[in-house]
């Protein structure tokens, strides 16, 4: 079975102008009977006219109209995909679950612990060959942001989209995070499974522990990456004025938040995986990598198209038939040809 695809997809918008033509038609042919009709009656004047013709110029709108849809579709490059074939790579499969709480706003990890683990993870993706990688937001509850994959540009993108507003609900799940991506691997492969957590260790949700101790019966390591530095700082907020503040407790003092590293120490310990403590120098993901790429690399097999075929000429001939049939036709009738019915 032939894949199909537009080379240029971004073109096809040109077609909204196909609609737009057809309704300025309608409005100028509105007006132009309504011209004939403020000069005469028309069937009056019919017989002054013999060789005018509106079939024509509705014939000739149509193929300049058709000639038009052909030439977009021809210029955004439809393409069949002309060669499947079966890339078989060595690679793990790696889970990243990052934090994405208020407290992970916190500067004292610069410029923020979030944009800095962004970036850690952004890294990572270039250091990555033949390996699947996923991306787990979580704050309250776990969300799935990027799902396993070898697409590195697209995870990348998406990435670059991820703030605290992304999950509705705050907190720090991170038992939940764990269990959604020991469900997030693909299935019934046998590949090496590794999940990274990337947070300030401010669980306050459930059991992480518990959720590690599952996954490393499930063959999945867990690794921690600790975001934030021990002295902990305040979580920065834009106030009611537009200024930078600090977010606050009921009592009016400003909240503190400290990286909690024995939570994250415990996790990895269950999950069988180590943990990094993250700092204005690193973040620790090249190390976790390391751990990862010790791991036993498995077969991990895809198919892709690896070869397109253009077909957008046989639209581009087309639309030049038909914008030669349209100039050839005349607006008016033929004298020798007026005969022939095949106009009105």
């Amino acid at each position: 079975m032939e894949m199909f695809r537009f080379g240029n997809p971004e073109y096809l918008m040109a077609l909204v102008l196909i609609p737009v033509l057809i309704i300025l038609y309608i409005i100028f042919n509105r007006k132009r009977k309504k011209a004939i009709q403020e000069f005469g009656n028309p069937e009056l004047l019919e017989p002054l006219m013999p060789n005018a013709s509106s079939a024509r110029l509705a014939w000739k709108f149509t193929i300049i109209l058709t000639a038009l849809t052909f030439l977009i579709i021809g210029i955004a490059r439809p393409q069949f995909g002309a060669k499947l074939q079966k890339i078989k790579r060595q690679g793990v499969e790696i889970i990243i679950a990052l934090d994405v709480s208020n407290s992970m706003m916190a500067e004292d990890i610069q410029p923020n612990r979030l944009e800095r683990a962004k970036r850690a993870i952004s890294r990572l993706t270039e250091r990555l060959n033949n390996d699947k990688i996923g991306l787990i937001v979580f704050a309250g509850d776990a969300y799935t942001q990027v799902p396993i994959t070898t697409d590195y540009t697209s995870a990348k993108l998406f990435l670059s989209s991820i703030n605290t507003s992304i999950v509705p609900k705050q907190g720090t799940a991170i038992g939940s995070a764990i269990n959604l991506g020991m469900k997030s691997f693909t299935p019934e492969t046998e590949s090496s499974k590794a999940i990274v957590i990337i947070t300030d260790g401010e669980n306050h949700e459930d059991d992480a522990v518990e959720m590690a101790t599952i996954a490393q019966e499930e063959d999945i390591i867990v690794h921690t990456i600790g975001m934030g530095l021990p002295q902990g700082g305040p979580i920065p907020i834009i106030n009611a004025n537009g200024q930078k503040d600090f977010r606050k407790d009921k009592n009016g003092e400003v909240v503190v938040t400290k990286l909690d590293e024995k939570m994250l120490q415990e996790i990895a310990v269950a999950g069988g995986g180590k943990y990094v403590r993250a700092n204005n120098t690193e973040v620790g993901i090249n190390a976790i990598f390391d751990e990862i790429n010790k791991m036993q690399k498995t077969e991990l097999e895809s198919r892709v198209y690896s070869d397109y075929n253009d077909q957008f000429y046989y639209f581009i001939v087309v639309a030049l038939a038909l914008l030669l049939l349209e100039f050839f036709l005349m607006e008016r009738k033929n004298k020798v040809l007026k005969n022939i019915k095949l106009f009105k």
